[in-house]
């Protein structure tokens, strides 16, 4: 498992630091986040240290998904955003890879949990989302 020293999250997985651990894998680790914008909002995070989800290894993201989604049940929301972000310009603040699981009452509006405003870039054409179709595919 990489960890990096100055890593908060590091130092929360070797329990130098402490936290309200939900569940624990070999390749995870989940709990409450102490800035929680709702009721129940929690992370997951890989044990292994990586900054962004590109960085990290295959083989030590089998537990994430599955870990996110006992969390999402664990909140008893029935709506909940699941925000994964990558770089300082997507709102990442801790540099390791990190899911956050967000409960939305829908009685809270705008006043809990994840407030989105989804601008599209509507000067796109067709012609334009195909040559970028075309492009990303020819990369996978």
């Amino acid at each position: 498992m990489a960890s990096l020293a100055s890593c908060i999250f590091c130092k929360i997985v070797k329990g130098e630091i402490p936290s309200m651990k939900l569940l624990e894998t070999e390749t995870i680790f989940a709990f409450m986040d102490i800035g929680p914008i709702a009721k129940g909002h929690c992370l997951v995070i890989p044990k292994h240290h990586a900054a962004k989800l590109t960085d990290l290894p295959d083989d030590q993201m089998g537990d994430i998904l599955p870990a996110v989604k006992k969390l999402a049940i664990a909140t008893g929301a029935e709506n909940y955003n699941i925000l994964q972000n990558n770089g300082r310009a997507a709102h990442q603040e801790v540099d390791h890879v990190h899911f956050h699981i967000i409960p939305k009452p829908a009685e809270a509006g705008d006043k809990e949990g994840l407030i989105i405003g989804w601008p599209t870039q509507r000067n796109l054409s067709k012609d334009d989302i195909s040559k970028i179709f075309e492009e990303m595919k020819s990369k996978l």
